[in-house]
């Protein structure tokens, strides 16, 4: 039972001593790298008594490097229980003054440690909280400003060129086209046979025919963009001067008037002593916008609207979308600031607005005529029992219906008299004789032919007509060979 005890007294002797070395190593270092930080190398020395009765001193110097502290100390404690007995050593540690301070510094910063661990979770909290307050001001930020593009949508970019510094001023010739058109009408026909006069339709074949010799059409460059369309139209003039040998006379409408506007300013170099005159007939030399509200980004539903767009115009026009961009306000700013018109030649700008009256919206417009051979109608007379195959049936779409409401929504969101698509004051190309009729005329007018024809009013190859014949006197003048307007 003696032997049992001795064994745990020994067993728990040694698991103190132990536990002793391990908190004597670690208030070693701590007051070592402490007495390094003041730049003091102290000498701690000890005594160790025995059970024989002898007392063993040892000093101890600790070293320079951090990691042979640890290392020395661990080796003395090692042969000092080599040399001692274990069942009876008593350890007392002497001049210990030099490690008090670095356990009450210990001490002391303990808590420190715990307020400044509590502040920076608070802090973390707070900047993640203030994070998450700002990314929601950014969202709502940005989709007010989205709403406010998509309210205030063209009202800044409608008549820009009219405030644009360096443009210059137009001139109204309302009053001598009138007069021309009034003149044809009853039968004077003035276009001389020295030019050779170059429709630029958008969508269809204008089927007007004049009395005069030389008449060429050109079409369908309303799915391309300004630039392509500018080049083809470039070449083709060139091939028509080359063929005939007379300056060619351009008329364009609506797009058509921007990509002959575009290839005289891209290719003037070129076609200077080529062309003799420009008419833009309701074209949105400045832009439009339709256009512009359609493919504005920044608003309320840009990719979507963009996306149907593109939908429309790449996959069942089979055009591109560059031609619709190109009549936006920001395409049109750039392209007027890049490259200038010329005024060397005569500029007319024609402009118009559409009826709003509320009848035009049940107005059907024939726009062309489908051929049916396999349905049997009955003939023009009045025999009912006579059936044939093979018959022209009228196409009517609501043109004109679309064009005034478009127009009534111009007018209500912008104050803005239009054709429907185009506003006044962004038809009117700066330096331009400007005509501005008296009359109900929608950006469709010139497109489509109608089968009941007023007398009393002027028809799409009468304008025309009266348009050329103005912009051949503008060329006279510019030569002095007639009096101004």
């Amino acid at each position: 039972m003696d032997d049992i005890f001795n064994s745990l007294l020994r067993l728990t002797s040694y698991i103190s001593d132990r536990f002793i070395q391990f908190i004597e190593d670690l208030v070693l270092r701590d007051a070592i790298r402490c007495i390094e930080n003041f730049g003091v190398t102290p000498t701690i020395s000890s005594s160790v008594c025995c059970s024989n009765g002898y007392t063993i001193s040892t000093s101890w110097k600790p070293p320079q490097c951090g990691i042979g502290i640890c290392e020395n100390n661990r080796a003395s404690y090692n042969t000092r229980e080599l040399l001692v007995d274990t069942r009876s050593l008593i350890v007392h540690a002497s001049h210990i003054t030099a490690i008090v301070p670095s356990i009450c510094y210990k001490g002391l910063t303990l808590p420190l440690y715990g307020i400044q661990y509590a502040w920076n979770l608070g802090m973390a909290s707070f900047r993640y909280s203030f994070l998450c307050i700002r990314c929601a001001h950014d969202q709502v930020h940005r989709l007010l400003s989205r709403v406010r593009k998509t309210l205030r949508g063209s009202y800044d970019d409608i008549g820009w060129l009219q405030h644009a510094p360096g443009m210059p001023p137009v001139q109204d010739g309302t009053s001598r086209f009138l007069d021309l058109l009034a003149d044809i009408r009853n039968g004077e026909h003035a276009l001389p046979n020295s030019f050779v006069y170059l429709l630029i339709p958008v969508y269809l074949t204008w089927w007007i025919s004049f009395t005069f010799q030389y008449f060429l059409f050109l079409f369908r460059l309303i799915k391309a963009s300004v630039e392509h369309n500018a080049l083809v139209l470039k070449q083709y003039i060139e091939e028509i001067y080359w063929g005939s040998g007379k300056p060619v006379m351009l008329l364009g409408h609506s797009k058509g008037g921007i990509d002959a506007a575009a290839a005289l300013s891209l290719y003037w170099s070129n076609l200077k002593n080529k062309v003799a005159g420009l008419a833009l007939v309701q074209s949105p030399y400045g832009g439009t916008p339709v256009a512009s509200d359609m493919l504005r980004e920044g608003q309320i539903g840009d990719k979507e609207t963009r996306r149907i767009m593109e939908l429309l115009i790449c996959k069942v026009i089979k055009g591109d979308i560059r031609a619709l961009e190109d009549l936006t306000y920001e395409k049109r700013k750039e392209f007027i600031a890049k490259h200038e018109l010329s005024l060397d030649i005569p500029l007319i700008s024609f402009h118009s607005e559409a009826r709003i009256a509320p009848g035009v919206l049940a107005t059907m417009t024939q726009i062309a005529h489908a051929e049916l051979p396999w349905l049997p109608l009955p003939k023009s007379d009045h025999s009912d029992t006579c059936l044939v195959s093979g018959r022209q049936v009228p196409v009517m779409i609501p043109i004109s219906a679309a064009m005034a409401v478009c127009a009534l929504h111009l007018q209500l969101r912008y104050g803005e008299k239009s054709d429907g698509l185009v506003t006044c004051r962004d038809a009117q190309v700066p330096g331009s004789v400007v005509v501005r009729p008296n009359m109900k005329l929608d950006h469709a007018w010139m497109v489509y032919s109608s089968k009941k024809k007023n007398p009393t009013e002027p028809d799409a190859r009468e304008m025309c007509e009266a348009l050329l014949t103005l912009l051949v006197e503008l060329r006279n003048m510019k030569n002095g060979l007639e009096q101004p307007l």
